[in-house]
């Protein structure tokens, strides 16, 4: 019997993408479907939430049993790619920066590894998704400044330091606090992704996640879905335990933890280490995600006099540069 693309596209349709939960007629998935009849086979360019190979498997065999058991195909040629928000590079590398709990720096960590992966010869933009508690603007120095937008509503982001910048505050008049439940959250992400003039060049998205396990976490899987994160922890056992529910969060969300970062580690006076806020507290995260203890960064102020950003040349700006070459690796493997 012989079938119309019609009839093979409602048939494909059907399928889930694992990467989104989703099937392929709600995503719109399929971008190609074409019948080679030398070889009697059926051919797909299918764009999905994450291009991994965990998901194009799973995939590929349910598509097989269709068009080959299914409708009789001798055969079934696949090419996936990347999903991504127009506007945002096929080849941008998104990082997410979260933790369980506020006051571990976490903030502070997404600017210093923006800073290391610019040193590194990378661009790079960050997303101050902590629409609670923005910090980003204050950190780079940034906070009276105001996003210039277009006539049709898209908006440029701030460069401070050579890295783009946006953030809930620049949409804020000074000391307002933001009381938006999480539908309104979720429109103020889409506006940082799918609104915002990033550079088409950009190499890296970094976003500054609010500290939990709430609405902006699943909006941010939901819009990149091939999102990495990191969680960020101190080695204290209060800031460890919460830091763990957050990674079993992301976890649960099918996203890809690359490990943890402690932060505040520990302070060093004339060679002798102090451990100001405990101890382990990293490991105890690292090991119960079964993920690896990226790095711990030392307490500290910087050279410079700045009061959050680390010189490349200073002992703890080294540490992040460091920290920034192995994310390179991890996210390019």
């Amino acid at each position: 019997m012989a079938y119309t693309l019609e009839e093979i596209r409602s048939r494909i349709e059907t399928v889930v993408d694992p990467s989104r939960g989703t099937t392929l007629k709600d995503t719109n998935a399929i971008k190609h479907l074409g019948i080679d009849s030398e070889k009697n086979a059926v051919v797909l360019l299918l764009e999905i939430g994450v291009k991994s190979p965990e998901y194009t498997a799973v995939m590929t065999r349910l598509i097989a049993k269709i068009i080959k058991m299914d409708l009789g195909f001798a055969g079934v040629v696949i090419e996936y790619e990347q999903m991504r928000i127009p506007g945002l590079g096929k080849q941008l590398k998104i990082l997410g920066i979260a933790s369980g709990k506020g006051g571990v720096g976490k903030s502070t960590v997404t600017a210093n590894l923006a800073m290391a992966l610019k040193e590194i010869g990378k661009k790079v933009g960050i997303i101050d998704a902590d629409v609670y508690g923005s910090n980003i603007p204050k950190i780079f120095d940034v906070e009276d400044q105001e996003l210039q937008g277009t006539e049709d509503g898209n908006l440029y982001p701030i460069v401070k330091n050579g890295i783009e910048l946006v953030s809930a505050a620049f949409l804020m008049g000074d000391n307002k606090v933001l009381m938006w439940r999480g539908p309104m959250l979720g429109k103020i992400l889409n506006v940082f992704f799918k609104n915002t003039l990033w550079s088409k060049d950009l190499d890296y998205l970094l976003i500054d996640l609010p500290p939990g396990t709430g609405d902006v976490m699943m909006d941010v899987k939901n819009l990149v879905p091939d999102a990495k994160m990191v969680i960020v922890t101190t080695p204290h056992i209060s800031a460890a335990s919460i830091a763990i529910k957050a990674g079993f969060a992301a976890k649960e969300l099918k996203q890809d933890v690359l490990g943890v970062i402690e932060n505040m580690a520990f302070f060093e006076v004339d060679g002798v280490r102090h451990d100001v806020f405990g101890k382990g507290g990293g490991e105890t995260v690292a090991k119960a995600l079964e993920k690896d203890l990226l790095g711990s960064i030392p307490l500290g102020q910087p050279v410079s006099g700045h009061h959050s950003l680390f010189a490349p040349s200073e002992p703890i700006g080294i540490v992040y540069l460091f920290l920034a070459r192995k994310l390179i690796k991890l996210m390019n493997a």
